[in-house]
Order: structure tokens, then sequence, then C-alpha cells
């Protein structure tokens, strides 16, 4: 495994067609199989935690799950009065049309609003609760029908199974965009790196072919971890940021080379050379990231099982193309650009000799040595004056607030979601429903049902619930199950509807159901789901990051045998990442910077974005590190002192570490103009978090610590066994 690089490296350099054409079959093979076998999409089932999903598991087994409605409001023109004949007439068309559609399970009697100004009518689809989106789309052609047919009063449709249709198209649309905004600006990038469209060319190809097959792994694997939808966002974010770094770490170590060698090696013989360096990197950052991503199957949740499914896969075929497809493109290349270079050379033998020598140009420019003077200088005060200014920045982080974001916090671009503002504003008692459930022997249904009772008395006496609601108990028709829904005038992240809801639990359902032995209760419904979700996350957090902490510290102690950099990497990660959560909370929790990136803030933070990029962040990290941290070793095992060595290693990386930080700010960044303000979180925080790593960690934090450390951090650990001496590279044709 220790050379597999350079072994590779070698068959390819000798079987270059083979290894471009194998690639790409096998990414044809993947994205087929994939398609043949189809996405295996996530259950109610598999989203259920805590309490609430003890509660809805009692109401299906009775059959008294909640089902996918839509609601069809009917209401007058703004500013005009409601003309109830016309209104009526368009609710019994509504009726008539939606019994007939086989989607449609029941449809329910109009119901007409407090202030007299609205109708709606109920529909209920056939199927589980997450199937409405697929199912609701031939119920929003015959209310659009319906509308034409009625002008005198105003119809539209919302409910989950539209605003999640809504949200999915929306989600569509944003990653187009993102696309638009990422590829061209990478490509840009890669101009300028390598001077050419061909060599640009090169890592955007092996990026897109990688993702392409990573998609088509990720529908396989779904029908062994179900897919919540979410895995094919972080395949695009990730698999174009690692793809295209891995290919520009490769591609410029094989430039270094050929610069180096001047003409004395083959192309072949450059690959492996980059191969032992470059490509052993890479198989190690790569390993980094998937083994960090690993630990969020810890959180046991199948959103975040989706992603770490997604970035594994992404990532591994993208060290894998690095290692096969990239060593044989370059020989290609390369054997196309020794020819002219050798014409060019009989050209200029012709002319006679050069008058003027060209000069060698810097191995960095004057901004990068500028952000490297401090450390080189003055190490102490640059370390002080970073680390604390990197603490300031992720101080806000020990007040940030966490909320599950439902489809209060959706854009209201979407139709639906504005029709759903017009219809909770006539019907408040939709903003929020509690499930109560209760599930007990057949024979003791009459006593359940009473206590239920009881209960939805005393819940139209608090002042948090909807007092004319009229709460009545369903039974399950084997006696065994009971569900009593009671209505909050709230939204659900509001403080009153999550004050409902602790009122619920600890009083009310106490004080009547929960009195009776032997009765199983459990409070579900949209506040609950959130509130159960966010504390599950926030009792796995410490095991995912303390299982984070330990394979970082363990992967870096084996790749470079030292307990001082092992340590150093994770401290410096835990810094990166701190710090940009810290400046995800200045941003998103407060409402100051609403305008400026376009969203509305939730006053918190959605709560699946801290975990998962606390280890995403970890990984990305740790890219660099590797990296920066190689080149260092390479001079101290060429027999450098530490001070020179930790000098020429973070030179020699910090251009093509910096032109990787800014392919994936881009890519990261592209996220912040999408309209789920989850995504724009995201984005913000990984742009943010790599720049700050790139340019703060790797060129100042990172130098200074190991200058100041001298030759105390490459003490080895002499019980591990000694580093792999890489497979020399054939030079059988050397010129």
């Amino acid at each position: 495994m220790r050379n597999l690089p350079v072994r590779t490296a070698r068959w390819s350099a000798r079987h270059p067609w083979r290894a471009i054409v194998g690639w790409f079959v096998f990414v044809a093979l993947c994205f087929g199989a994939g398609m043949s076998v189809g996405s295996n999409p996530a259950t109610t089932e598999d989203f259920r935690v805590g309490e609430a999903g003890r509660a809805e598991q009692m109401a299906t087994e009775g059959g008294l799950q909640r089902k996918p409605t839509e609601h069809v409001l009917i209401r007058a023109e703004s500013g005009r009065s409601l003309d109830l004949a016309a209104a009526r007439a368009a609710a019994r068309d509504v009726t008539d049309r939606m019994e007939r559609l086989p989607e449609v399970a029941s449809v329910a009697a109009p119901v007409r609003s407090a202030d007299g100004a609205a109708l709606r009518v109920p529909v209920v689809l056939k199927g589980a609760e997450l199937d409405g989106k697929d199912n609701v789309g031939p119920l929003l052609e015959q209310t659009e029908e319906v509308a034409a047919a009625h002008p005198g009063v105003v119809v539209e449709e919302t409910g989950s199974p539209a605003i999640s249709q809504g949200v999915n198209d929306q989600r569509g649309e944003d990653l187009a965009l993102s696309e638009r905004i990422a590829l061209p600006v990478t490509l840009v990038t890669l101009l300028v790196v390598f001077g050419s469209v061909v060599m640009a060319g090169v890592p955007l190809l092996l990026a897109l072919t990688s993702i392409a097959a990573a998609l088509g792994l990720s529908m396989v694997t779904s029908h062994l971890l179900p897919d919540p939808g979410v895995g094919t966002n972080m395949i695009l974010l990730i698999g174009l940021a690692v793809g295209v770094d891995y290919t520009l770490f490769y591609l410029k170590r094989e430039r270094e080379e050929r610069a180096r060698a001047g003409g004395r090696l083959s192309s072949a013989a450059l690959v492996e050379l980059a191969a032992a360096t470059a490509g052993r990197a890479i198989v190690v950052s790569g390993l980094a990231v998937i083994v960090s991503t690993a630990t969020l199957y810890l959180a046991t949740d199948v959103i975040f099982s989706s992603l770490a499914t997604g970035t594994i896969l992404v990532v591994a075929v993208a060290v894998a193309s690095s290692l096969t497809a990239l060593p044989a493109l370059l020989v290609t290349l390369g054997r196309r650009t020794e020819r002219k270079a050798a014409r060019r050379a009989e050209r200029r033998a012709a002319r006679g000799p050069a008058r003027r020598p060209r000069r060698d140009r810097p191995e960095h420019g004057r901004i990068l040595a500028a952000l490297l003077r401090p450390a080189e200088r003055r190490p102490a005060a640059t370390l002080v004056v970073s680390v604390l200014a990197m603490l300031a920045l992720a101080a806000p982080a020990l007040g940030m607030k966490l909320v599950d974001p439902g489809k209060d916090t959706f854009s209201r671009d979407i139709p639906a979601m504005q029709t759903y503002d017009r219809l909770t504003a006539a019907f408040p008692e939709l903003k929020v429903q509690h499930e109560v459930v209760a599930q007990a022997a057949p024979e003791r249904a009459p006593e359940v049902r009473r206590a239920l009772a009881e209960l939805g008395r005393q819940a139209a006496e608090d002042p948090l619930f909807v007092r004319d609601a009229g709460p009545a108990v369903r039974t399950s028709p084997d006696g065994r199950t009971s569900v009593l829904v009671l209505s909050v005038p709230h939204f659900a992240n509001s403080g009153p509807a999550k004050d409902s809801l602790t009122h619920l639990r600890d009083d009310h359902v106490p004080a009547t159901v929960g009195q009776l032995a032997g009765v199983e209760t459990a409070v579900s419904g949209d506040v609950a789901r959130g509130t159960d979700y966010v504390e599950h996350e926030r009792g796995k957090l410490p095991l995912v990051i303390g299982a984070l902490l330990l394979v970082t510290f363990l992967l870096t102690l084996i790749a470079f045998r030292s307990v001082v950099i092992g340590l150093l990497g994770v401290v410096l990660n835990l810094l990166s990442a701190a710090a940009a959560l810290g400046a995800l909370v200045v941003v998103f929790q407060g409402t100051w910077a609403e305008g400026l990136l376009d969203f509305d803030s939730m006053g918190a933070i959605a709560s699946r974005v801290p975990l998962f990029l606390f280890v995403i962040l970890f990984g990305l990290s740790m890219d660099y590190q590797v990296f920066v941290v190689s080149r260092i070793k390479e001079a101290r095992d060429a027999g450098i002192p530490a001070r020179e060595a930790v000098i020429a290693g973070i030179g020699a990386s910090a251009k093509v570490v910096t032109s990787a930080a800014v392919v994936m700010v881009t890519v990261f960044s592209g996220f912040v103009a999408l309209h789920l303000t989850e995504m724009k979180q995201m984005g913000f925080c990984l742009a943010l978090a790599v720049l700050l790593d790139a340019v703060v960690i790797r060129l100042m934090v990172l130098p200074a610590a190991l200058l100041l450390l001298g030759e105390r951090a490459w003490r080895p650990v002499r019980r591990l066994p000694a580093p792999p001496e890489p497979v020399a590279p054939a030079f059988e044709n050397v010129r």
C-alpha cells in the first residue's frame, strides 16, 4: 500500500491509453450501474428520533400516522371582500376534481376562516408522508384549472407536499447556478496557474468524471443506506473542490520535477517522481478526509450518513483518478510537449546562442513572501497574534443557538410558501400541531379516550394553544392506539411554540393520560420533531468529536511518526474550524447581514450545520496539513536543518496551496448564492474556513510554531515501524 502511488503511476505511464480508456470505462460502469438500479429514497421511518419518533412509530402501528395533506385556499383579491357564493362554487369544483384523482385518498368539507374572508379545502393524498411531493403534481394542475374557471375568486394550493416539491425545484436551479459560477472561475484560476488551456482542462475533466462516478456509486449504496436527497449536493460540492485540488497538487509537482530535471528525464520518469511525493501525499490526504468523514456515521442519523457516504465516495474516486488516469494523461501530454520542445530547441540552435539567459522564476510571489515574512523573522510574535485573532473570531461560537429548520424557514420565492403564509394568516391553527399518542390494551380504549379528552380541555385553557379548535380523539380499529391533535397559533421555530411543547410534555400529559398505569404516551408534531432532533445531535456530538480528534491524531502520527506534529495538526484544525463557526454565528445568527447575503435570519444556526462542518473542515484542513508538512519532511529527510526545512517546505508549497484554496473558496462561495439558508450557511463557513486555513494557519501559525519547536517537532516515535521508503522511479529513459 505504501508504494501504491508509484507502482500505479508506473503502470499508467507505460500503458497510458489503457489507463485512460480504463478510467472512462470505470466511470461509465459506475454511472450506468447507478442509473440501472436507481436511488433508494429514505422513508419517514428513517428520520425518527427521540420521543417524537417513538410517538410516530406508535401512531403508525395503529394506522393513525400523519398523512400528506394539501390545502386549497379560496380567497378574494387583495382589498376586496369574498364572494361567498363564488367561493363555494369553486370549492365544489375543487372537491369534484380532486376526488377523481388516483393520488387522492380523501377530500374534507370546506372550512371557513374565523373572519369569513377565506375558505380552505383539505385534500389528503395516498401513500406515506414523504411520498406526497412525488404525487402532488396532478393536484396542482387541477387547482390551476379551477382558478382559471372561477375568475371571481383566487384559488391557490399549498401544503407540505407542494412546498417540498417547490424546495426540490429551487434546489435544482440553485445547484445549476452554483455550477455556472464555480466552473468558469475554477477554469480561469487554473489558466492563471498553468498558463495552458489543455493543462487547465485536465483537473476539471478528472473532477467532473469523478463526480459522475461517485453519483452512480451513491445510487448503488443508497440500497444499503437510504438517500434522504442531500448526498448529491455534497458530491457536487466536495467533488469539484478535492478533485481539482488533488490534480493540481500532482500537476504542479510534475512541473516542478520537470523544471529541476532540465530535460534529462522522460515524462514517464517525471510522473513516477511526482507519484512518489505528491501521489503519496494525495493518498494520505484522501485517507484523512475519508476517515474523518466516517465519524459522521456515529451520529446514527440518516442525513449525516448520506452526507458521509457521498463525501467518502467522491474523495475515494478522486484519489483513484489522481493515481491512474492523471499519470497517463501527463505522460501523453508530456510526450507531445517534449516533441514541441525538441523542435523549438532545434530552431534556437539554428539561430545561434541566446543573447540573454532566462531568469528563474521565484517559487512564490511577492504577496505570499510578505505573508511568510512575519513567521520567518518573528515567529513568537506571529504565533501569539495569529492565535489570538483566530480565538477572537471563534469566541462567538460559544453563543451558538441551534434550530431544526422547518418549512417556515424556506424561501418565499417558492409560490407554495407565499400561499402558505396567506393560509396560516387566515387559519392560524394550521401553523403548528402537536400529536399526543397513547397506546394501551384494547379494553382500556374508553379510559384512554376520556383522559385524552380531558387533556384537550386543559390545553384549550392554556393561552399557548388554540382555544376553539375542538380537538377530537381518534382511535385505531384495534383499540390499542389513540391520537389527540392540538393546534398552536405560532410558527414552529418561535418561542411560544416551543413553550407549548414544554407545557404539554411536562404538565398537561403527566396530569391526564400520564396518570394511567400501563399506558405508554409520547408527543410528536412539528415542534417535537425539531426539538428532539436537535437534542439527538447534541447527545451524539461528544462521541463524534472525540472520535474525530482521535483518528486525526493517529493518522497524522502514522504518516509523519511525530507526536508533536500529530498534536499540532489537531490543534490547528480545531482552531480553523472554531474560527469559521464563530464567524458563522456572527453573520447568520443576527440580522445585520440579511440584505448583504439575501437571507432571512432564523436567529440560530441550522442544527445539522455545525457538526457536519466541523467534521468536513477537519478533513479539508488535513489536506493542506499533509501537503505542507510532507514538503517540510522531504527537506528534513534530505538532511536540511529543521529551521531551513520549514522555510523551504512552506515556501515550495505556498503557491500551490494558495491556488488550491482559491478553487475551493470559489466552489464553496457559490453556495452562498443559493436560496436555502442551510446551504448558505454551509457554503459560507466552508469558504471562510478554507481561506483562514490556507492563509492564517498554513502561512503564519504553522511555520511560526514549527520554527519555535525546531528539532523537537521531528523526534520520531521509536515504537512505530520505520516510515516506508518510496519505490525508486525507473529511470531507464534518462536522456
